[in-house]
């Protein structure tokens, strides 16, 4: 028999459809192999020539474009969507849970004591209003309130960049503090980021950010570095290759639409707080999290505040369930964790970067910390890291 021939028409440009495409990958290693025909291409690109005179057998696609839609709808060969756009009714498509997106997500800054939510969307894409409307249902039912802020369609001559950022500033700055917000994607949520940080707004203790997508490297670079929620790209293309799979072997699938939950959240720096309505207390955080690997001590964080030593951490306390110097120590620790495993950095080095004048205090509070040396974190965990 001859090997079945596909065509995939998916970006190779961000995560999220590399994820597809590992998922399309290890269906057909675990079933019949076909021959891939993969453009290279950026999201929305026109169709390649050669799709109108190949031999194609099936279609795995991100129709989200009409002229896509219209290549694909002229091929007399079976075809399963992997966009939202729903531009060809009547395929089977497979998509990302938006419902349970937006579940997580009033969850995920409810439980660190967020009562004022909002949403940063794009309302070019269905999905980004899918998510919106499902983040306010979901938040209502939870007794918040959800302030909305939608971008500028960026197909509209009214849309400049320079003017969206002053729209998103005015909307940040009209918030009230502290509150959460989710949005839409990754590439959104590092513009409000960006724009915070413009506009002296503290992140994650005035406004919480939490994106979607988890691109990982995307969500380090940003600064602080990006919550987001991560969905199941690859489980998502895996069952879009076995539907495809059904559909040229002559067996309807069961339904039309396939919805995949997400795997859960990553959380980073941009969420990894709990609200605070003491402003004081939320400046001091605010400093903690910015100088805590400069080698700063509580002296240098009571210098910063308008409160005495006793008072900012009898407060502190209360609010956070621990000192301010407890908080020093954790956020050390934490990066310490990552440079152990991100690097190969030695002691020397990574106690220079944390604060720690000598080799030897890094150990011990990282030994009374963990419950074991940073040698021994780094050869169990940097291992299973690089096996990931």
């Amino acid at each position: 028999m001859r090997r079945r021939s596909v065509a995939l028409l998916i970006e190779t440009s961000n995560a999220y459809a590399r994820g597809l495409l590992e998922g399309i990958v290890s269906y057909t290693r675990a079933h019949d192999s076909w021959s891939i025909y993969l453009p290279e291409q950026e999201r929305g690109a026109r169709p390649p020539d050669w799709l109108a005179d190949s031999l194609i057998d099936g279609i795995i696609a991100r129709i989200e474009t009409a002229e896509i839609a219209a290549a694909v709808g002229n091929r007399m060969v079976p075809i399963v969507d992997v966009s939202a756009a729903r531009r060809v009714p009547g395929i089977p498509w497979v998509e990302t849970d938006d419902a349970e997106i937006a579940r997580l997500a009033v969850e995920h800054l409810l439980e660190r004591g967020f009562r004022s939510l909002a949403y940063c969307g794009e309302p070019d894409f269905n999905w980004s209003e899918w998510r919106r409307e499902h983040f306010e249902r979901i938040a209502a039912e939870h007794g918040s309130s959800c302030r909305v802020f939608q971008s500028v369609p960026r197909s509209s001559p009214q849309y400049s960049l320079q003017a969206e950022q002053k729209r998103m500033a005015a909307w940040l700055r009209r918030l009230p503090k502290p509150t959460g917000v989710l949005a839409c994607y990754d590439i959104k949520a590092q513009q409000l980021l960006d724009v915070c940080r413009g506009i002296d707004i503290a992140v994650p203790e005035e406004l919480a950010v939490l994106g979607v997508d988890d691109d990982a490297l995307l969500c380090n670079l940003c600064d602080p570095p990006l919550s987001s929620i991560a969905p199941d790209a690859h489980k998502t293309g895996y069952t879009a290759a076995s539907l495809l799979d059904q559909l040229m072997s002559g067996t309807a699938p069961p339904d039309e639409k396939f919805l995949i939950p997400p795997l859960g959240i990553e959380t980073r720096q941009s969420t990894d707080t709990l609200a605070v309505d003491d402003p004081d207390v939320a400046a001091a955080l605010h400093y903690i999290r910015e100088n805590a690997c400069l080698g700063i001590n509580v002296d240098d964080v009571v210098k910063q505040s308008n409160l005495s030593r006793r008072v900012l951490e009898s407060r502190f306390s209360k609010l956070l369930g621990r000192t301010p110097h407890t908080e020093i120590t954790r956020l050390r620790i934490e990066r310490i964790k990552r440079l152990l495993v991100e690097t190969d950095q030695p002691l020397t080095a990574i106690a220079a970067r944390t604060g720690y004048r000598h080799v030897e205090y890094l150990t011990v509070a990282f030994g009374k910390s963990v419950g074991m040396s940073p040698s021994a974190y780094r050869r169990e965990f940097a291992t299973s890291s690089s096996s990931r």
